[in-house]
């Protein structure tokens, strides 16, 4: 398969550089077996059923875009420099792997500093302006201090257009994140109110909770022509025995499980490539494309994606390449908005 298999035309005045508010008033495009509905996510009770059953991802986004400055004594006297991290995982041996720029201006050992708190030394260097970071707080210490300092780690496409502000830091995290760890929130999830899911549970709809730690790959591009020599980037995620007894008691039933967001699908697809789902914990990569069987996921609720992207391999994989260019044709005609802060569509093939 050709990398422009799944390209497409997008107006710029359709990309969401803010959510809908409410968050249940984002327009939601049902595709289904009776074809293409325009809904709103507050509609949801019109096309879940009882038995149906939502897998929902419950990371927690990190503020993990900090701004700092490098002091450095010299013979002319001091250097300052203003230097960019995104924080991208935690290390087993206690150092933070993070995108440095510029890089280049911080030796090893050296310190930066973040506020009058926080502060942390580059302990080494990686490829591709990655550096490796000791802070000098461990911790909730530490939490409270990156709580304080970060800005929300904005997707791309909306960093281009505005700074991260306060609004981010609750804009951009689900109603039930929990398990910190995550740099890209599963936007899929970010339409649901604490009520919605009252309404859903009492009609029947059940909920189970797995975690992947959205990883900053997620927003990386696909180079290489033929798509599968792509290498997908590695995420952690778990899932518990109790999630998966009940999702595999939901297909028992008929019922129909559906993830909210490509994260939560990748990981349960990830975990069940045997036809059944068992508790799992590791790093995942991953990568759905055209042709993929899908074992344990009945349909998707996510929003729409980059052209080009793995996350559109992913959708086309699902519904089928036509039917997608069908659904975002449909979308972009009827002014859906479009990527992280966008509208949504649930996908039943």
């Amino acid at each position: 398969m050709k990398l422009s298999e799944f390209d497409y035309d997008l107006p710029e005045r359709l990309i969401a550089v803010r959510p809908a508010r409410p968050r249940t008033s984002a327009k939601l495009l049902v595709a289904d077996s009776g074809g293409l509905r325009d809904l709103a996510v507050r509609d949801l009770g019109q096309v879940l059923r009882a038995g149906d059953r939502l897998v929902l991802n419950d990371t927690k986004v990190i503020p993990a875009r900090l701004f700092g400055q490098r002091h450095r004594a010299s013979a002319d006297g001091a250097g300052v420099s203003k230097i960019e991290v995104t924080l991208l995982e935690p290390q087993a041996d206690g150092a933070w792997a993070a995108l440095v720029k510029p890089v280049r201006k911080v030796r090893e050992g050296e310190a930066v500093v973040f506020s009058p708190d926080l502060s942390a030394v580059l302990d080494r260097k990686g490829d591709g302006g990655m550096a490796y970071l000791r802070f000098n707080l461990t911790g909730d210490d530490f939490d409270a201090a990156l709580n304080a300092a970060g800005a929300m780690p904005l997707p791309p496409y909306i960093a281009a257009k505005r700074p991260a502000d306060a609004q981010d830091k609750s804009d951009y995290q689900t109603v039930w994140a929990e398990k910190s760890g995550a740099v890209a929130a599963p936007t899929a999830s970010l339409h649901f109110e604490r009520w919605l899911l009252d309404d859903l549970a009492e009609m029947g709809v059940t909920f189970s909770h797995v975690t992947l730690h959205v990883g900053a790959g997620t927003f990386l591009p696909v180079k290489v022509d033929d798509v599968s020599d792509h290498k997908m980037h590695a995420e952690w995620g778990q899932v518990s025995a109790q999630a998966a007894a009940e999702i595999m008691e939901t297909k028992a039933n008929g019922g129909r499980v559906i993830p909210v967001g490509t994260t939560a699908c990748r990981l349960i697809e990830s975990a069940g490539r045997s036809g059944t789902l068992r508790a799992w914990e590791g790093e995942t990569d991953i990568f759905i494309t055209p042709g993929f069987e899908f074992q344990i996921t009945d349909g998707l609720m996510t929003n729409f994606h980059l052209p080009k992207s793995t996350l559109m391999m992913l959708v086309s994989a699902l519904m089928g390449q036509e039917r997608i260019k069908q659904i975002y044709a449909h979308a972009i005609a009827n002014d859906y908005r479009f990527f992280s802060y966008g509208d949504s569509s649930l996908l039943l093939p």
